[in-house]
């Protein structure tokens, strides 16, 4: 199994547990001959002496297993923890690099539960239920060898037995598996379904949906209940059987060594030794066959988890990569480019592309809902490559940039803002994290955020919950401009950042704006065409296509589409002061 490569560099604490484990076992399997000793010497011959020593002997051994044991289960237990959290960070660090299709087409919630569940079950086995059936199978062999020394005539009776106990093990402890991994995907479904109504419960409590959502969770949870319990019955039935098998030929054993010994041909001690070795045998078997159930659950934990780390990105860093030419006069080119996203193969996003588009100017895309906007600013940051035609930036083709470079070099502020749930001095930073704090302050003024932040209950320190959650709009507006602010990239990436903002808040965005988009090439998707008049050039998309270009007088001669935009536009807005 390739989770082993993740106790590879942990071997020595993997020897030295084993080595505990193979002590403890040996012990163990000592345990029977002082029992034997005891009853021969001790309570048959009638010895006070042999008993004594015998006992002391016995108390010495079960001291030395005490000592084992505790070596064993720390050694295993801290391999368990450590080797989790190695293999959680390598799916982490897995996942920040996949390409956002990837994110399209797999639910977060699932993503998240092989984080979390599937590592956390690793982590208990690899801890605990490994080393427990690891001992069992020790003490199994030794058991069985330490039976045929004792009794050969008894011993059959258990390797006829053995057989009959792992037929049930292995056929039900493969339902077993089937049903953990399903028994995860339902949990995953129970993850996902809350994570979004959680994330949403303004929505939810504006519907008044909250009985609808309730019984819908419920629907999910008893639906996960279901599997979990088929798949409780099975491990169940399959304890039970062995167990069952076990202990029925262990009584058959003791009677036919209790003949034995009352014919003379064998001691009471050495029944009493070989009851000791059947219990431990049987004990062992049903260990295996307990933990057997786990380790099943955990082979389908470690699937899902080994599916991840195979993911592949589809945006591959080039293997030498080229260095960006900052002297060029076109800073973006998009030649003869076609684009369709993965998730919708046969529709295309964007057609048949061409553009460029000078250094330190101001560009505004417009253009219907669908139009392809967004979808450019996404292929400009390397999120997607076009299936057709080349991009390039600073006569640098992107895929021959590395990715940390490019993406350094631009700055993208939404129409929705992205923030962390920290404080300030966090969500600031994160456009350059080796700022000083006087930086991050200096970025604040300019975005016209300073004042209000220095208002909040902890200032720069103010936590700012989820999303952001305890600011408004504008606010979060400017913080995300301050990030921006603080990045400083060569180009400025704009999804029109005031179109949902009250006029207080569009004046301080606005100004901030202004100060941010100096000496830069900036780039804005454009939803009010009122703030793009003045853009140097103005690029008009329609259903993924670029259907003209110029300036905003220009466009209102050549361009059908530019014009009627502006006259709904407009008109609206001479409807509304009118009014």
């Amino acid at each position: 199994m390739p989770i082993f490569a993740f106790i590879r560099p942990y071997k020595l604490m993997a020897v030295s547990a084993l080595l505990a484990l193979l002590l403890t076992a040996g012990v163990s399997l000592s345990l029977g001959q002082g029992v034997k000793f005891i009853v021969d010497n001790g309570f048959i011959a009638g010895s006070k002496a042999q008993l004594s020593d015998a006992i002391f002997v016995l108390m010495g051994l079960i001291s030395l297993l005490a000592v084992g044991t505790f070596t064993r289960f720390y050694l295993m237990s801290w391999l368990g923890e450590r080797v989790s959290g190695d293999i959680r960070k390598a799916v982490f660090n897995q996942i920040v690099t996949l390409h956002p299709s990837y994110f399209e087409e797999n639910r977060s919630g699932e993503i998240m539960s092989r984080l979390t569940t599937d590592t956390v079950l690793l982590q208990s086995i690899i801890g605990s239920s490994f080393s427990m059936a690891l001992r069992s199978m020790f003490m199994l062999i030794g058991g069985l060898i330490m039976l045929l020394i004792t009794s050969v005539k008894l011993t059959l009776f258990v390797i006829i037995c053995v057989p009959l106990i792992l037929v049930p093990m292995i056929i039900f402890g493969r339902r077993v598996r089937t049903l953990a991994a399903s028994s995860q995907d339902a949990i995953a479904d129970i993850g996902t379904y809350a994570g979004e109504i959680i994330q949403n419960i303004k929505v939810v409590q504006g519907y008044t949906h909250e009985s609808r959502e309730q019984a819908a969770f419920g629907a999910e949870v008893e639906k996960a209940f279901e599997v979990a319990k088929h798949r409780v019955q099975q491990r169940s039935f399959l304890i039970a059987v062995v167990i069952f098998l076990t202990f029925s030929a262990i009584s058959m054993m003791l009677w036919v060594g209790g003949m034995d010994v009352l014919s003379g041909k064998m001691t009471g001690g050495e029944l009493g030794a070989f009851i000791f070795y059947a219990i431990m045998v049987a004990m062992s078997v049903a260990t295996i066959s307990e933990v057997y159930g786990e380790l099943q659950r955990a082979a389908g934990s470690a699937t899902r988890l080994l599916e991840l780390l195979k993911v592949e990105s589809t945006i591959l860093e080039p293997k030498i990569p080229q260095d960006i030419q900052h002297h060029h006069e076109m800073v973006l080119e998009f030649k003869n480019g076609d684009f369709y996203y993965p998730s919708q193969p046969n529709i295309a996003a964007l057609k048949g592309i061409n553009l460029q588009i000078p250094k330190g100017k101001v560009v505004a895309f417009v253009g219907p809902s669908g139009a392809g906007k967004t979808t450019l600013f996404e292929l400009f940051q390397r999120f997607y490559d076009p299936q057709q035609g080349h991009i390039i930036f600073n006569g640098v083709d992107l895929t021959l940039l590395n990715l940390t470079v490019l993406r350094q070099a631009m700055g993208m502020v939404p129409q929705q803002p992205v923030l962390f749930s920290t404080d300030v001095w966090h969500n600031i930073r994160y456009g350059r994290p080796n700022a000083t704090d006087e930086d991050v302050i200096d970025a604040a003024k300019r975005a016209h955020a300073h004042e209000f932040i220095e208002r909040l209950p902890q200032g720069y320190q103010s936590y700012l919950g989820e999303q952001g959650v305890r600011l408004s709009g504008g606010q979060k507006q400017r913080i995300a401009l301050a990030r921006a602010i603080l990045k400083d990239p060569e180009v400025l990436l704009l999804d029109e950042a005031t179109s949902a903002l009250d006029a207080d808040s569009e004046y301080h965005v606005q100004a901030a704006l202004k100060e941010l988009m100096q000496n830069r090439t900036t780039l804005i998707i454009a939803h009010r065409l009122a703030t793009v008049v003045h853009a140097d050039m103005i690029v008009v998309m329609d259903q993924g296509q670029i259907v003209d270009t110029g300036s905003h007088q220009s466009l209102l001669k050549t361009s059908s589409l530019y014009k009627r935009l502006c006259e709904l536009q407009f008109d609206r807005i001479e409807k509304s002061q009118a009014s």
